[in-house]
Protein backbone atom coordinates (compact mmCIF):
# COMPACT_ATOMS: atom_id res chain seq x y z
CA UNK A 1 0.00 0.00 0.00
CA UNK A 2 1.25 3.48 -0.88
CA UNK A 3 -0.12 6.74 0.46
CA UNK A 4 0.69 9.95 -1.36
CA UNK A 5 0.46 13.52 -0.09
CA UNK A 6 1.00 16.51 -2.37
CA UNK A 7 2.10 19.92 -1.15
CA UNK A 8 3.50 23.16 -2.50
CA UNK A 9 0.54 24.47 -4.41
CA UNK A 10 -0.66 28.03 -4.13
CA UNK A 11 -1.35 31.29 -5.90
CA UNK A 12 1.34 32.73 -8.14
CA UNK A 13 1.52 35.38 -10.83
CA UNK A 14 2.12 34.46 -14.44
CA UNK A 15 5.82 33.94 -15.04
CA UNK A 16 6.39 32.78 -11.49
CA UNK A 17 7.50 29.44 -10.11
CA UNK A 18 6.29 26.80 -7.70
CA UNK A 19 7.70 23.48 -6.55
CA UNK A 20 5.27 20.70 -5.83
CA UNK A 21 6.20 17.79 -3.60
CA UNK A 22 4.72 14.32 -3.47
CA UNK A 23 5.60 12.57 -0.24
CA UNK A 24 4.93 8.88 0.00
CA UNK A 25 4.68 6.18 2.59
CA UNK A 26 5.02 2.54 1.64
CA UNK A 27 7.86 0.33 0.59
CA UNK A 28 6.92 0.09 -3.09
CA UNK A 29 7.13 3.81 -3.81
CA UNK A 30 10.84 3.82 -4.51
CA UNK A 31 10.34 1.11 -7.13
CA UNK A 32 7.34 2.78 -8.77
CA UNK A 33 6.97 5.12 -11.69
CA UNK A 34 5.50 8.38 -10.39
CA UNK A 35 3.42 10.71 -12.46
CA UNK A 36 1.90 14.14 -12.11
CA UNK A 37 -1.51 14.87 -13.55
CA UNK A 38 -3.68 17.96 -13.40
CA UNK A 39 -7.33 18.71 -13.69
CA UNK A 40 -8.81 22.11 -14.39
CA UNK A 41 -12.48 22.89 -13.72
CA UNK A 42 -14.71 21.37 -16.35
CA UNK A 43 -11.83 19.50 -17.97
CA UNK A 44 -10.55 15.96 -17.91
CA UNK A 45 -7.53 14.97 -15.90
CA UNK A 46 -4.44 15.28 -18.07
CA UNK A 47 -0.92 13.98 -17.94
CA UNK A 48 1.79 16.46 -16.96
CA UNK A 49 4.98 14.53 -16.25
CA UNK A 50 6.35 11.19 -15.09
CA UNK A 51 9.59 9.74 -13.80
CA UNK A 52 10.66 6.11 -13.70
CA UNK A 53 11.70 4.51 -10.45
CA UNK A 54 15.40 4.77 -11.32
CA UNK A 55 14.91 8.39 -12.45
CA UNK A 56 16.66 7.33 -15.64
CA UNK A 57 13.71 8.43 -17.76
CA UNK A 58 11.49 11.45 -17.46
CA UNK A 59 8.51 12.40 -19.57
CA UNK A 60 6.61 15.62 -20.12
CA UNK A 61 3.46 16.78 -21.81
CA UNK A 62 4.20 19.11 -24.71
CA UNK A 63 2.40 21.91 -22.91
CA UNK A 64 4.92 21.93 -20.03
CA UNK A 65 8.11 20.78 -21.75
CA UNK A 66 10.95 23.17 -21.07
CA UNK A 67 9.10 24.81 -18.17
CA UNK A 68 8.56 21.93 -15.70
CA UNK A 69 11.14 19.56 -14.27
CA UNK A 70 10.38 16.34 -12.44
CA UNK A 71 12.82 14.72 -10.03
CA UNK A 72 12.79 12.25 -7.18
CA UNK A 73 14.64 11.38 -4.02
CA UNK A 74 14.00 7.75 -3.21
CA UNK A 75 15.82 8.02 0.10
CA UNK A 76 13.24 10.56 1.20
CA UNK A 77 10.37 8.89 -0.68
CA UNK A 78 9.57 12.17 -2.41
CA UNK A 79 9.00 13.27 -5.98
CA UNK A 80 9.18 16.92 -6.98
CA UNK A 81 7.71 18.95 -9.80
CA UNK A 82 9.51 22.23 -10.31
CA UNK A 83 7.26 24.53 -12.31
CA UNK A 84 8.64 27.69 -13.89
CA UNK A 85 7.33 30.31 -16.32
CA UNK A 86 3.85 29.51 -15.13
CA UNK A 87 0.90 30.50 -17.27
CA UNK A 88 -2.76 31.03 -16.36
CA UNK A 89 -3.58 27.87 -18.31
CA UNK A 90 -1.50 25.90 -15.82
CA UNK A 91 -4.18 26.58 -13.21
CA UNK A 92 -5.52 23.25 -11.99
CA UNK A 93 -5.50 20.76 -9.17
CA UNK A 94 -2.29 18.78 -9.44
CA UNK A 95 -2.21 15.12 -8.44
CA UNK A 96 0.68 12.75 -8.03
CA UNK A 97 0.25 9.06 -8.65
CA UNK A 98 2.32 5.91 -8.35
CA UNK A 99 2.44 2.95 -10.71
CA UNK A 100 4.05 -0.04 -9.03
CA UNK A 101 4.02 -2.02 -12.29
CA UNK A 102 6.10 0.61 -14.12
CA UNK A 103 3.94 0.19 -17.18
CA UNK A 104 4.78 1.81 -20.48
CA UNK A 105 1.55 3.82 -20.44
CA UNK A 106 2.92 6.42 -18.02
CA UNK A 107 0.75 9.08 -19.71
CA UNK A 108 -2.52 7.31 -18.89
CA UNK A 109 -4.21 7.85 -15.55
CA UNK A 110 -5.49 4.29 -15.62
CA UNK A 111 -1.96 2.95 -15.37
CA UNK A 112 -1.54 4.27 -11.83
CA UNK A 113 -2.46 2.35 -8.72
CA UNK A 114 -2.27 5.04 -6.07
CA UNK A 115 -3.26 8.70 -6.04
CA UNK A 116 -2.86 11.65 -3.76
CA UNK A 117 -5.60 14.10 -2.82
CA UNK A 118 -4.25 16.88 -5.00
CA UNK A 119 -2.94 20.40 -4.46
CA UNK A 120 -4.37 23.54 -6.04
CA UNK A 121 -2.20 25.66 -8.30
CA UNK A 122 -3.61 29.00 -9.38
CA UNK A 123 -1.75 31.26 -11.80
CA UNK A 124 -3.03 34.78 -12.11
CA UNK A 125 -2.55 36.90 -15.23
Amino acid sequence: QVQLVESGGGLVQAGGSLRLSCAASGRTFSSSTVGWFRQAPGKEREFVSAITWTAYSTYYADSVKGRFTISRNNTQNTVYLQMSSLKPEDTAVYFCAADKRNSAEYYQAGAYNYWGQGTQVTVSS
